[in-house]
């Protein structure tokens, strides 16, 4: 028994320690910090995407859906990315729920294009829309290739891009808006 006794007694003496204990305290502790700082992070976007609404309060209200002229069914279904000022793909475009990423459905008629989404269904007038094009991104979204469909339109003394990044590729999607476009002015409905 005193040989065993000595055997452990040198084993301790050799290095061999318990586990360290944990400090639940410090544990805590840095919790709360870590949860306390990304409230603060949180905070300071929230108050920033508030700002920028109401820098941007003197947006006009979107354009009124024509009756009749959209039925719910076909479409393009598309993931509305968000809209931005024409040419400056950060300047995302807070006013209106138009910096909301949501699913859609696009619609193209000869009187316009209806991407229905939630919060607010956004209609852009045959008459407002400057052009079309392929990007590869803007805010809140960014592809490797050019998959996005870039709407550029005239929104009362603004000009606006508004980007969709359709399900099942760009070509259909393409393909209608730029049969759209080359409608003659004369074709479509005067403002």
């Amino acid at each position: 028994m005193n040989n065993q006794y000595l055997v452990h007694r040198g084993l301790a003496a050799a290095g061999e320690h318990s586990a360290p204990v944990t400090h639940i305290g410090q544990r805590i502790v840095w919790t709360i910090v870590t949860l306390a700082a990304m409230g603060g992070i949180y905070l300071l976007m929230w108050r920033g995407w508030k700002k920028r609404q109401a820098r941007q309060a003197d947006l006009l209200p979107l354009n009124d859906v024509p009756e009749g002229v959209f039925s719910g069914e076909g479409g393009f279904e598309v993931v509305y990315v968000s809209t931005t000022s024409e040419g400056d793909w950060l300047d995302r475009i807070a006013a209106q729920g138009l910096g909301v990423r949501s699913n859609a459905q696009v619609h193209v008629a000869q009187e316009g294009v209806l991407i229905e989404r939630e919060p607010a269904a956004v209609f852009i007038p045959a008459e407002a829309v400057r052009g079309v094009r392929l990007a590869s991104g803007m805010a809140g979204k960014y592809l490797r290739d050019e998959g996005l469909v870039v709407i550029t339109w005239q929104h009362g003394d603004r000009t606006l891009d508004t980007g969709v990044d359709p399900r099942h590729g760009t070509d259909g999607l393409m393909r209608a808006l730029e049969a759209f476009l080359a409608v003659s002015a004369t074709e479509r409905p005067s403002a």
